[in-house]
């Protein structure tokens, strides 16, 4: 190993449970610690749960989607400073403020402190204020998990109004700051090779200046249940992050709706509907409320438990940049059904699940079907899926990879 290195990893907001950027936050600050580098986390809320040894600084913002009360009015004694101010003015101009205003935060705690670090890490804010720490002379990378541009093509695509529309181009202006960014920072990492075409694509930045190095899964937590009859007839699990387009959720409720004319089946989500979102409105359309049960967000060993017992885990999304929840499942040797959306095929590979296309709800309740009714395609597809991720995505693979990379852009720099 090379010299110990003294990170700041940045993340403007860090969900513990549910969303992979809380989860890549923990998993990669843990195991470069384990490295033997020293790592200090500053996030904005939610805040993430960190192990052991690796500080957090919180850079608390106004807070102003929390749950649950989204787009609250914070009281005037709240407001501490212009950053504040300007969080505010933006969430009523129906724009997201948090990753130009995290930045600006957390520009203006580190400068003071450069002396203190080797390298900045950005995990996806992109913003502003990540500039002012590359111009003093402070080391200034990110993790671009994928392009957000690409929700706010899907959202726009699925909108049913122009004022919707409207709305919506206010809300993601904030994705031309990020592609300005992300083209003059010291480097830039992807957790897929699909991710980094789609950089080149929607960002501007070539994709021969983006290092692929994957995320991955603690294998020795995400296991196969000891008894494989613990595994529920019938039991499907989703994992979403949230209630929008991007995760094809609809799609999947369609599904379920056309096996449930025919068998006992039921869907567990993990995550959230959103009052009057697609997946509540398609609840009440297809009638079969009693059939789905969404969890809101879990801790992890619940979630190892719901993967164990559950016949089949199904990722209907028409894009992902990565996938954690795949390879949580593979880990677990639970079979897939995914779309071939993003970097699906490329994460999953061609033995740990059936593949069907993305937006295909026949196709997708063949597959669904297909697992459901053979145990032992079930068996072989979970069994793939185990020895993939053992080969391919573990966390120490993910932090030795990245710790060679921040050696590599500083050594560009001297």
């Amino acid at each position: 190993m090379g010299r110990s290195l003294r990170i700041a990893l940045l993340s403007y907001r860090s969900k513990p449970h549910g969303g992979g950027q809380g989860v890549y936050v923990r998993a990669l600050s843990r195991e470069l610690a384990e490295l033997g580098h020293r790592v200090e986390v500053l996030s904005g809320q939610p805040y993430p749960e960190l192990d052991d040894g690796v500080p957090l600084t919180p850079l608390p913002s106004l807070d102003l989607y929390r749950e649950p009360d989204p787009f609250r009015t914070p009281r005037p004694s709240e407001f501490r400073d212009w950053i504040d101010v300007a969080e505010w003015a933006t969430m009523c101009a129906a724009g997201f403020p948090e990753p130009l205003t995290f930045s600006l935060r957390a520009a203006r705690h580190l400068l003071p402190r450069a002396a203190e670090f080797d390298v900045v890490h950005d995990n996806q804010s992109l913003g502003y204020g990540l500039l002012r720490l590359s111009r003093a002379g402070l080391p200034t990378v990110a993790t671009v998990h994928h392009p957000v541009a690409i929700d706010r093509e899907l959202e726009l695509a699925a909108a049913p109004s122009l004022r919707r529309k409207l709305t919506l181009r206010r809300w993601y202006a904030f994705t031309a700051m990020q592609a300005k960014v992300v083209r003059r920072l010291d480097a830039v990492t992807t957790v897929s090779e699909n991710s980094r075409q789609d950089i080149e694509r929607y960002m501007g930045l070539p994709a021969r200046d983006v290092e692929v190095i994957p995320v991955g899964i603690d294998p020795g937590t995400f296991t196969p249940p000891a008894d494989h009859r613990v595994r529920e007839t019938g039991s499907i699990l989703a994992i979403t992050s949230a209630d929008v387009p991007l995760k094809g959720l609809v799609h999947l409720l369609e599904a379920v709706a056309k096996l449930r004319t025919e068998r006992p089946v039921r869907l567990t989500v993990v995550g959230t509907a959103r009052p009057g979102g697609p997946a509540e409105a398609a609840l009440d359309r297809l009638g079969i409320r009693d059939a789905v049960r969404f969890t809101g967000p879990v801790p992890e060993a619940e979630l190892i438990e719901l993967l164990q017992r559950a016949t089949l885990l199904a990722i209907p999304s028409l894009y992902e940049g990565f996938s954690l929840p795949a390879i949580e499942a593979m880990a677990c040797a639970t079979p897939l059904v995914t779309t071939d959306a993003g970097a699906l095929p490329e994460v999953v590979g061609t033995k740990a699940g059936l593949r069907v296309r993305a937006g295909d709800v026949g196709e997708l309740t063949a597959a669904l079907q297909l697992v459901l009714d053979s145990p032992s395609l079930a068996e072989q597809l979970g069994r793939a899926g185990r020895r993939r991720v053992l080969d391919t995505y573990t966390w120490r693979a993910t932090a030795e990879r990245t710790a060679d990379w921040y050696a590599e852009t500083l050594e560009r720099r001297c």
